[in-house]
């Protein structure tokens, strides 16, 4: 798998707190859906990779550490949904009600302020 999110990669994607970076995957697996709905492979193709890569580098964060047992289990399963049978049985509605929630608490958890971003996403 090539690395899709450098920037990330390279370590600003430590940086977020687990919510932030469970609503990324989110993103791209919202994005991966609505592609294969649209009958675009490669578009489709390109999110499902970047929504696993970014679930290994959730992987990797030590803060993680004592969530592993779920981020793993959701990277297998989102996997199967993907790429494999579907032995698990999930749906459309059901990736997108579980990754909602992250995306809604990392919308609505406190930050500190030197993350703040400002108008034109300078720092504040």
């Amino acid at each position: 798998m090539s690395v899709q999110h450098r920037t990330l990669a390279a370590g600003r994607w430590f940086e977020l707190t687990f919510m932030e970076q469970m609503a990324n995957v989110g993103s791209e697996v919202e994005r991966a859906i609505k592609r294969r709905q649209e009958g675009d492979t490669v578009q489709y193709q390109r999110a499902v990779e970047r929504a696993l890569e970014l679930l290994e580098l959730t992987i990797d964060d030590a803060k993680n550490r004592k969530r592993l047992r779920e981020i793993c289990r959701v990277r297998e399963v989102l996997a199967d949904y993907f790429h494999g049978k579907n032995q698990y049985g999930y749906t459309d509605k059901a990736w997108h009600d579980y990754f909602f929630a992250f995306a809604y608490a990392a919308q609505t958890q406190p930050r500190c302020q030197s993350r703040r971003r400002g108008p034109a996403g300078r720092r504040q």
